[in-house]
């Protein structure tokens, strides 16, 4: 059996693997894994609650052929990676596309009209989830539904991140500098490309910071590695990361990370307030014992020479 969904991203040969088990775009693993178990749970042939046999058959065709394909392609750090790349790709080139985009869902036509766009999207998409697979003869449908908020969510997200300022006024010619004349016809000239910049390392950071506020250092470690692998030189995750390896005690990890923030921004705030200090905490360690790291492993590295100083830092003792 196949699953032919024409609607949403779909339409652009792309699965919509988000759409498939109805979370946002920039939902996270473990998100994203609650989500899976509760779909699976629900369409396993052993545990359905479908009472014939073609339902079950159904179920386990949904999810053989497009939750489980969702799951490991979102759930891999590499492949979601890649995959959230793709998306930022599309979402570009849906602005440009804008005028030919054809919603069917009033869910949809809302999202593009409304201000308030993550609340209503984040909302709409958790409603669809609460009955997506009640009725699975009318999951693709719904599955349909999502990808179009999907569609228009990137789509809204990229414009806002692209939007560009005013040219700036052309001088005005020099009197006697004969100007060539210029057809009615003649097309406009194309407006300057607009600063590039990459939502998904700023969907990263974001829910790094909420991870940091909330004291859960390791996850907030590695949104910001996974951020660094797309974008390695932004200060902001360098500092970032710093502060989370700075709360767990791990002061040449922070001093590494602090290091490159100053580097790319010599005026960063947070690298500027704690780097001395954890410089004078490792007691300016010679340049030969410097530690090296790397973006990859740098959780499974310890720092045992910053025991001990992590109350001296904040004022108080390590828990």
């Amino acid at each position: 059996m196949s699953f032919k969904i024409d609607r949403g991203l779909f339409k652009y040969d792309f699965i919509d693997h988000h759409a498939v088990l109805c979370v946002p775009v920039d939902a996270d693993v473990k998100e994203i894994r609650k989500r899976y178990l509760q779909v699976a749970r629900r369409l396993h042939p052993d545990s359905s609650i479908t009472e014939t046999a073609t339902e079950k058959h159904l179920g386990n065709e949904l999810l053989s052929k497009l939750v489980n394909p969702a799951y490991e392609k979102l759930s891999g750090d590499r492949t979601r990676t890649e995959y959230i790349l793709i998306l930022s790709q599309i979402g570009k080139r849906l602005i440009q596309e804008s005028t030919s985009v054809t919603l069917n869902t009033d869910l949809a036509k809302q999202l593009v009209e409304t201000a308030n766009i993550d609340h209503f999207y984040k909302t709409a998409i958790a409603k669809l989830a609460q009955t997506q697979y009640d009725s699975l003869e009318q999951a693709q449908q719904v599955i349909a539904q999502a990808s179009e908020l999907n569609l228009v969510y990137l789509m809204r997200s990229a414009g806002k991140a692209s939007a560009a300022p005013p040219p700036p006024a052309q001088p005005k010619a020099q009197s006697g500098t004969p100007q060539p004349n210029t057809p009615k016809n003649t097309a406009p000239a194309p407006a300057p490309a607009p600063p590039k910049e990459d939502l998904i390392v700023e969907q990263y950071i974001r829910r790094a910071q909420s991870l940091i506020d909330k004291n859960q250092f390791a996850q907030a470690k590695v949104e910001l590695q996974d951020a660094l692998k797309l974008e390695p030189k932004n200060s902001r995750c360098h500092s970032l990361i710093a502060m989370a390896y700075l709360k767990q005690n791990q002061l040449k990890m922070a001093k590494i990370h602090f290091d490159n923030a100053l580097k790319l921004d010599p005026n960063d705030e947070t690298a500027l307030q704690w780097k001395p200090k954890i410089d004078r905490a490792l007691g300016q360690q010679p340049s030969d014992q410097k530690v090296t790291s790397s973006f990859n492993n740098g959780d499974k590295q310890s720092d045992k020479s910053g025991s001990g100083l992590f109350g001296g830092l904040f004022g108080g003792k390590k828990k």
